[in-house]
Parts: structure tokens; sequence; C-alpha cells
């Protein structure tokens, strides 16, 4: 009898475990042989050795379904337990353009031809810029990419920054610290990120640097590499913002550049880095600009006559 120790490493253990304990209860139906004890991160397994490493090699298949899924059910064990090879991966993955898996196994794919655009482009091009009215999903699907990427070990870091065109005088007047005082421009980031990954695991990424959401000032003096690197509602930088951001870009890098240049909140008479960029940057190989339209919204269904209403004022 031997005794060891298995870390769920990369998931929530409230998912790994199940309402009620049930997803650990059906674990521990396969390895009667085994005592299993649980404690947060931790599974201690005491048995004998080729069960033990029987154990070992399923939960590996397990962890590795959980983090793709970010859901996991008594069936699902099942299936993966009772499957000799890896064609567990496939179960229930028809559709080609699932990016990732979400909270509660919510399905995140590119869902219009521009989001789908911005896909392919991703594969062959380190700069993109991603052009269009509110609710597109284009900084949506950027972040669902920047999350792919991750998952996948393809980059260490997701960096996601945006100016915070009205900081200036009005920050001073709120509560808080700067991060604090900053959160409610960042706060449609967050809300992205919540959606894919599971609060508790988020909350460990950002403590350890892994995912960091900073204004566009933070970005001054650094070199961005091994990571996918989003600025959304690029519209508002100045053409020495965006050149500066533009130039953070390292080795192993993906930048990604989102914004909508019909909701510029830039002073009149200062013109807005994008389409400054969008100008000088167009025949440079390796850079990709994907125009989102009307037709790419995916919001509630009013937004896509709220749009066309301002279009026609």
């Amino acid at each position: 009898m031997i005794e060891k120790v298995v870390y769920l490493e990369g998931v929530d253990p409230q998912t790994f475990y199940g309402p009620g304990n049930r997803n650990l209860d059906k674990l521990r139906s396969f390895f009667p042989k085994l005592k299993i004890v649980a404690r947060d991160y931790e599974l201690k397994v005491i048995g004998e050795t080729s069960e033990i490493s029987r154990f070992e090699s399923d939960i590996d298949n397990i962890l590795d379904y959980l983090q793709r899924r970010n859901a996991l059910s008594e069936d699902n064990i099942e299936k993966i337990i009772m499957t000799e090879d890896d064609t567990y991966r496939n179960f229930n993955e028809k559709d080609e353009d699932v990016l990732i898996f979400g909270n509660d196994g919510k399905v995140i794919k590119a869902r219009s031809v521009n989001q789908k655009k911005l896909v392919e482009d991703y594969r062959t091009n380190d700069l993109i810029f991603a052009i269009g009215p509110a609710g597109s999903g284009k900084t949506y699907t950027a972040i669902a990419l920047a999350v792919r990427a991750l998952r996948n070990k393809e980059v260490k870091r997701i960096i996601l920054t945006r100016p915070a065109v009205e900081a200036g005088e009005k920050l001073g007047f709120l509560p808080g610290d700067v991060k604090q005082k900053l959160d409610p421009y960042l706060q449609p980031l967050y809300d992205a990120l919540h959606d894919m990954i599971p609060f508790k695991k988020l909350e460990v990424y950002i403590e350890e640097g892994i995912i960091e959401i900073a204004p566009l000032a933070f970005m001054r003096g650094r070199t961005l590499g091994d990571a996918v690197v989003i600025l959304d509602e690029g519209q508002n930088t100045t053409i020495s913002q965006l050149k500066m951001f533009l130039t953070r870009m390292g080795k192993n890098a993906k930048f990604i550049v989102t914004g909508d240049i019909t909701q510029i909140d830039l002073p009149e008479r200062q013109q807005s880095g994008l389409l400054k960029a969008l100008e000088i940057l167009k025949d440079i190989k390796g850079i990709s600009v994907i125009r989102f339209d009307k037709g790419d919204i995916v919001r509630h269904r009013l937004v896509k006559h709220i749009v066309n209403a301002y279009e026609n004022k």
C-alpha cells in the first residue's frame, strides 16, 4: 500500500467535485479499492501502486477535459474513464467554429462573418485591427482568442488595456486608490473574462500577473512578449499613444486593437491615433484590418436599429 497526493492544477475544485460532491462520488465508484480523501486542490489516494497509476491516468484525462470545457458532470467522468483512447476529447465537439468553452461549458465561438475572419487572420498575422460598431463582438472574440492561446500554452500572459479618456481631472473625485479609480473604465474587459474563466481561477491569474488588465499609460517603457495583448477602445488613443503601444510588441506576441471610429471621445482638436494608424500601416505585411459592420452585431436585436438610427440622423 502506498499513499500519493494528486493536485487539481488549473481547475476550480468546486466544479471538479460537483454539486454535493457527486462527481467525486462517481469517481470513487470506479476505484473501490482506493481510499480517496479530497481537500481543496488535493486528492490524497491510498492503495496499490497499479490502481493508483490507473487513477492518475484517468484524473489527467478528466482534468484535461475540465480545463478545456469549464464544466464536468458524472456522465462526463464515466465516458472519460470508460474510453480507452482520447476520443473523449471529441464529446459534443462537432462545431469547428468553437473557440473555447466558457464557464459552465458555455460554447464561445465566432458567430458572424467578420468574427470568423478575425479568428482566421489571427493565425497568420501578429497585429490585427478590428474596427466596427458597438455590439459586433470584436473585443469579445479577441479575448476568447487570447484565453484559448493561454489554455493551449501558446503564450504565457494575456494583457488587456484601454485608454481612460475621461481620467484627467474627474478621477481625482472618485474614491479609492488608482486601481479602484480606473476599474470602471476596464470593467467591460473583466465582464468578458468572467464569461470564460471561473471566478477564483481568474483571481489567481490576475494576482500572479498571468492576466493583466491595466490602463494604456501603464504600457509605456515595456516590452510585451509571449503574450496576447489587446487594446480596446483604440479610437480614443492619440497618435503618440497608439505609436507607443504598437512599439511595445516583443517576441511571440499577438497584438489586437479594437475600436469604433464612430465613437471618438477625444477633444475635437485631437486626431484619433487609430485613424492615423489605419492610414499609415495599411500596406505592411503581417498586419490585418477587419472592418465589422451592422451585420456582425450580436447583442440585443434593438442595437442594430439604434446604430441605423444614429447613422441616418
